[in-house]
């Protein structure tokens, strides 16, 4: 189904990725990063939509805050938020992480841009209460706004080093076709949404 509906009637759609060396393609050559993997694979399902990377490798979600405005000059109609997961490994405060993330999605809705949003989990070696208050950011946080949940950007991937690089954090190219073909019906149905009378 190609889109032509209220976000670009005459155009493609614009989805922008906000997000951290997960959205970056840390460690891959372009054409194997999550931002190439996904437009090749929504071109692939007749969408007309432009992906617009704005990943940028150990950016927190204060980073993104800091800089959305500068994402939201390319205009874009949706957008996939992808951060937390340099918060957790540095250990910040969930509820700084919360907040952050809180403030991204209120001003999305406030420009009108459509949002989805991908959950992280906190590395289990932090201890039963981080790992808890971390965890919860992101359902409620999906609840409070209405936005479409992922609940785990790295689901059948973290840890498997079959699907990763060297570091074992880092998705390798097959660990980023995995990321896309589990993440693409929930674009894909925000993209539907988008393009609905």
């Amino acid at each position: 189904m190609v889109i032509a509906g209220r976000a670009r009637a005459a155009g493609r759609v614009r989805l922008a990725l906000l997000g951290d060396s997960l959205v970056a393609g840390f460690g891959l050559p372009q054409a194997d990063g999550f931002a190439a993997r996904l437009q090749a694979a929504l071109d692939a399902a007749g969408y007309a939509v432009e992906v617009l990377d704005a990943g940028v490798s150990g950016d927190t979600t204060a980073g993104g805050l800091a800089r959305l405005d500068w994402v939201l000059v390319d205009a874009p109609d949706l957008m996939l938020v992808e951060l937390g997961a340099n918060d957790a490994l540095r250990g910040l405060p969930p509820e700084t992480t919360r907040a952050n993330l809180d403030a991204i999605l209120t001003r999305l809705a406030e420009h009108g841009v459509a949002a989805l949003l991908a959950g992280m989990r906190a590395p289990r070696n932090l201890g039963a209460d981080y790992v808890a208050a971390f965890d919860a950011i992101y359902p409620a946080l999906a609840e409070r706004h209405g936005v479409p949940l992922y609940p785990f950007f790295l689901e059948g991937v973290a840890l498997d080093p079959v699907l990763n690089q060297a570091d074992g954090i880092h998705p390798n190219a097959a660990g980023v076709a995995r990321i896309v073909r589990g993440i693409l019906p929930l674009v894909a149905g925000a993209l539907d949404q988008l393009a609905a009378p």
